[in-house]
């Protein structure tokens, strides 16, 4: 018997343990739902009902196989339990996820109980080194993964019999209270069609249409929850894209795209080269800078009631629709770190929440370059008004948001003139970013600063030569 565990891989074509743990044609596939991973730091149910979409589907491509999906509820150590009890000939396959600190203390626990055996097989994920870690070599070794032959779809199950779990479809029908309607759907079809009509149209002018948060709705792929799901395997994304590329009127803008895929794999790196940047800084010595928080004002940043219309406004999108293009992910984290001066531990796990594509690897990596702890990144305070300025010059896409403004000129809306009118200020733009633009480089002028960035570059710098082109 081969048992398949199924965690964020969610699709069958180039799915590396579903074909595996097929091959021999007497398996069972296994979807692990612990109720504390989902109440975790940074998940919510717009992620798990995006989730279930990628299941249905799933299930349904199972079916015609003779096999489905079943629900073990509780632990992975229960889990384990339960094989080595009802299945201890049984073979174990699983894809690698890297993932937050409740998941990877359960996973450890999980193979440690099958550690010096044969029966537990763990594939890569992404384009990451799983175990011989080598920065220099990483780009070597990306590229390399991304192009090796995809996996085929499983193969049939002959020996399909009932079990003592719950069926996928049963487990459904008890989660329709925690499922949310309206945030993006998923599911490999809907990966497909994005991925299409991206490489078709809504790639022009991608690699500057993507900073703006009403152009890049449509602009960007939109395919960030799929990856981070599973949906569809990056080196599915990356093949096709070069397989479109040579005949492609936007060259430009794919290539952006592409780097994007290499970048998604190298942040994603970095938190499972180190797992520890979930709760501390990159550079250590950052970790002192911002040693207390005020819960009111993370309170009205994460709500959208501090003061600056276009700010509000990125909040109250990405509340509602659980996406956001990255300059205003960035602006967000900025605003917070820099301007309110509010330890990115605390704020991290809140926005993450919001994120229907929340990828801890990605997120935390960004979250720290955007609060100036990484050590080998120049600090970038972003300023709020500037962008609104740029990214919205009319105001339009801020009234559509916060309909009371609607009677304001740009200009007082931008610069956050609206008196009485619109919610206080909760901090001095310009007072907080000199603040913390002089706290920042008072510790990165030093001796110890710099021996220790130059450590945090060996570990996670990118070697990637910045004129990479695209064949």
């Amino acid at each position: 018997m081969d048992i398949i565990i199924l965690h964020r891989n969610l699709r069958l074509e180039d799915n590396s343990a579903l074909f595996h743990g097929s091959v021999n044609q007497n398996y069972r596939v296994i979807y692990v739902y612990d109720k504390h991973y989902w109440s975790s730091d940074g998940r919510s149910p717009r992620q798990f009902s995006f989730l279930m979409d990628c299941m249905k589907e799933v299930q349904s491509g199972l079916r015609s196989l003779n096999s489905y999906v079943e629900v073990f509820e509780g632990s992975y150590s229960e889990l384990s339990t339960y094989i080595e009890r009802n299945y201890p000939q049984s073979k174990i396959h699983y894809n690698h996820s890297t993932d937050t600190s409740y998941y990877r203390n359960q996973i450890s626990k999980f193979k440690n109980t099958f550690k010096g055996s044969s029966k537990l097989h763990i594939y890569e994920d992404f384009g990451i080194q799983i175990d011989q870690f080598n920065r220099d070599k990483w780009s070597f070794d990306w590229n390399r993964q991304m192009r090796k032959c995809r996996y085929d779809q499983p193969k049939p199950n002959l020996s399909s019999k009932p079990t003592d779990l719950m069926n996928f479809d049963d487990f459904l029908d008890l989660s329709k209270s925690i499922i949310q309607k309206g945030f993006q759907k998923g599911g490999t079809k809907e990966a497909n069609a994005l991925l299409n009509s991206f490489f078709e149209s809504r790639s022009e002018g991608y690699s500057k249409k993507m900073s703006s948060p009403h152009d890049a709705e449509e602009s960007c792929s939109r395919l960030s929850p799929h990856i981070a799901f599973g949906s569809i395997s990056i080196r599915e994304i990356y093949q096709r894209l070069e397989a479109n590329y040579p005949q492609s009127h936007f060259k430009r803008d794919l290539y952006s795209f592409r780097k994007r895929l290499y970048w998604h794999c190298h942040f994603v790196q970095k938190l499972h080269t180190e797992p520890e940047l979930e709760f501390q800084s990159m550079h250590r010595m950052c970790d002192d800078l911002r040693t207390e928080h005020d819960d009111e004002m993370i309170e009205k940043w994460i709500t959208g009631k501090t003061g600056f219309p276009f700010l509000d406004a990125c909040m109250k999108f990405l509340q509602t629709y659980g996406w956001i293009n990255f300059r205003m992910r960035a602006m967000i984290m900025s605003f917070a770190s820099y301007n309110m001066w509010q330890p990115w531990q605390k704020t991290s796990p809140l926005l993450a929440k919001f994120f229907t594509d929340y990828e801890p690897g990605i997120h935390i990596s960004q979250v720290q370059m955007q609060s100036g702890v990484t050590g080998i990144n120049l600090p970038r305070i972003y300023s709020v008004s500037k962008q609104s300025m740029d990214q919205d010059p009319n105001a339009d896409w801020i009234k559509s948001l916060i309909p009371e403004l609607c009677d304001f000129d740009s200009e007082s809306i931008h610069t956050a003139q609206l008196g009485e009118s619109y919610l206080p200020q909760i901090v001095n733009l310009k007072d907080s970013a000199k603040y913390a633009r002089d706290r920042i480089w008072s510790i990165r002028k030093s001796k110890a600063f710099k021996n220790e960035a130059k450590l945090v570059y060996l570990r996670h710098g990118s070697r990637r030569k910045r004129n990479f082109k695209t064949n």
